[in-house]
């Protein structure tokens, strides 16, 4: 669920004093801090329009716009996709007077961007394939766009809607007047006829339901003699998925709302095959990239914000060089050790021989046989 790449620098600011304590998370929100995330540009090793190619598994990450059908294309080449996992912005103003707002626009561009982002995947899918989509709804504007959304994709023809699952959260939001909102919810269309993993679905969730008798063949059979497994299918409500905060593992600091690896990874192993390539418009934290490298798919992946492109870059490279999925509450750029507050303010100067780092015509690719740009 992201903001601020689709609406630039409509995302207001705001400052916070240094994080304290190593609980913490080393960068700070960069869908609110818009002036940490201009400082963090220099450290990109890709501009717009570029796409870094991994190749060990072949993963693809580009700086790409997902409502220009080119950018696409280009990311995609000719391959044809089986399975698309795409969580774009929300539209959803979540927030109160004591918390952050993440940015909105009206419903009109927003289903404007939508449709052509949604055209542009339909492009490059496969004749049998899988679309998932995450969606929010805001509970304060009639519940849009996740409504909206649902009628827009009734055009696309080719497309059969399939399901509304529905991730729980631990955590959630709301006030002392009303229900908690703890819920994200997962849109899944097919074209054509693509084949489902169901293995995938089963959860580590014991089955303890008895009693439940039914006639099978002429006999009547109770619940746990008919099951192919001892544990419950997650069916179209998760609850057995832990939402991602700062003390986990995987957390990426500086990415509100990243998605949990195991929600993508059960999509993944039920969506697609070994060595199949998995499509995703928005990346955000590089969540779909190291679900793909861990399943053995190709992940062609972007983000338009060269900040968040680069993280997925680097969590991937993390991942191989250390087997851990993010890092917690660290940072990703250590480059920022070099920075330090100047007179106890909010502005970052720059310590010590950081040329280097600074440099945009020398990428951490460079030398790395595992990795190649181009433009």
């Amino acid at each position: 669920m992201r903001t601020d790449s689709l609406f630039g620098d409509s995302v207001r600011p705001v400052l916070g004093s240094a994080l304290q304590g190593k609980d913490v998370e080393r960068l700070r929100r960069l869908d609110l801090h818009g002036d940490l995330r201009r400082k963090l540009l220099p450290f990109c090793r890709l501009k717009c329009g570029e796409i870094w190619e991994d190749k060990v598994l072949g993963h693809r990450v580009g700086v790409l716009d997902a409502t220009k059908p080119d950018d696409v294309a280009k990311l995609s080449r000719d391959a044809r996709v089986r399975l698309v996992v795409n969580d774009p912005p929300y539209n959803v103003a979540v927030g109160g007077a004591s918390t952050d707002n993440l940015s909105k626009v009206d419903l009109k561009t927003y289903l404007e961007f939508s449709e052509r982002w949604v055209r542009n995947v339909l492009r490059v899918m496969d004749a049998d394939s899988h679309l998932y989509v995450w969606m929010g709804a805001d509970c304060k504007d009639g519940f849009q766009p996740l409504p909206d959304f649902i009628v827009l994709m009734r055009q696309f023809s080719d497309l059969r809607s399939r399901n509304l699952i529905t991730m729980r959260n631990q955590r959630g939001y709301g006030t002392q007047r009303n229900w908690m909102w703890v819920r994200q919810e997962l849109l899944y269309y097919t074209r054509g006829n693509p084949e489902f993993n169901v293995e995938a679905e089963y959860t580590d969730i014991p089955k303890i339901l008895r009693g439940y008798y039914k006639f099978v063949n002429g006999k009547l059979t109770e619940n746990g003699e008919r099951s192919k497994s001892q544990f419950i299918r997650a069916g179209n409500v998760w609850v057995d998925i832990q939402q991602v905060f700062y003390r986990m593992e995987e957390n990426v600091s500086g990415c509100y709302a990243q998605k949990p690896l195991k929600a993508i990874e059960r999509i993944v192993m039920a969506s697609s095959a070994q060595t199949e390539v998995v499509l995703d418009l928005f990346a955000h934290s590089g969540t779909t990239l190291v679900a793909a490298e861990r399943l053995g798919r190709r992940c062609y992946t972007a983000d338009i914000d060269p900040v968040f492109a680069e993280i997925s870059i680097r969590r991937l490279e993390h991942f191989r060089k250390t087997g851990r999925t993010g890092w917690q509450f660290e940072n990703p750029f250590p480059e920022l050790d070099l920075l330090t507050r100047a007179g106890g303010g909010d502005e970052l100067r720059l310590e010590g021989p950081v040329e280097k780092h600074l440099s945009l015509d020398a990428p951490e690719t460079a030398g790395n046989e595992d990795s190649t740009w181009r433009s």
